[in-house]
């Protein structure tokens, strides 16, 4: 199958619970987690364009690693939500499908582009997701449990996640316009009536959210050496 795709990174968080550091600046084994992903989506064969959001002295100022023919710098916006809308619109219009993917991902791997981009050629949304193995349950304000849903309809969300262009596009204008701040870019899809389907997703594919989580992933990569 032929694809034409671009990766989408929103890069632009202040890293609130990683201390105030920027997230896709934190080094693992010495190398800059969005550096890691970006060199990823780049050597994958599908990919022809990276569009990153980044704040804006960023982009003013790119390391060297970011100055790429095939990269794209824009402003992000102060949400992920707005970030994610401004590096859409740079993406080129002869591109046919978009993974957008977490910065703070630094371990995703090609099989995983493969998948989600495959998917999302047969005309729907594709989002990698793991079985939730834990009970879930919904509160209310007083810390009540007030619904436990089924745990195995429960998936937990990862990303890349992979749209055709014109339909995620469409599904952040109309957030916009709504003014809905979503987290999550399938959720958004699926608001505005468009199909979405889990793909296997893949449990080293680790989102950096906590200093701890660095330790894990310094882990998960050493593992990953011959």
């Amino acid at each position: 199958m032929s694809l034409d795709a671009a990766a989408v990174i929103p890069a632009a968080g202040a890293g609130r619970r990683m201390g105030g550091v920027r997230k896709a600046f934190l080094e693992l084994d010495g190398v800059p987690i969005l550096q890691r992903c970006v060199e990823t989506f780049l050597s994958h064969g599908a990919i022809r364009q990276v569009v990153i959001a980044l704040a804006e002295e960023d982009v003013a100022a790119p390391p060297d690693w970011l100055r790429r023919p095939a990269v794209t710098l824009v402003r992000g916006g102060s949400e992920r939500h707005e970030s994610v809308r401004r590096a859409l619109a740079a993406v080129r219009d002869d591109i046919d499908l978009v993974a957008i993917h977490d910065a703070a991902r630094p371990l995703v791997d090609a099989p995983l582009i493969t998948r989600v981009l495959e998917t999302a050629a047969t005309g729907v949304g594709a989002i990698p997701a793991l079985p939730a193995s834990d009970t879930i349950h919904e509160v209310n304000d007083r810390m009540e449990i007030v619904h436990t849903p089924p745990r195995e309809r429960l998936f937990a969300a990862q990303t890349p996640q992979a749209f055709p262009l014109p339909m995620i596009r469409d599904a952040h204008a109309r957030a916009a316009a709504d003014n809905v701040q979503g987290t999550d870019d399938a959720a958004l899809a699926v608001r505005y009536g468009y199909v979405v389907k889990i793909v296997p997703g893949e449990p080293a594919n680790l989102k950096v959210t906590l200093p701890q989580d660095l330790a894990v992933a310094r882990l998960l990569l050493a593992a990953r050496r011959p």
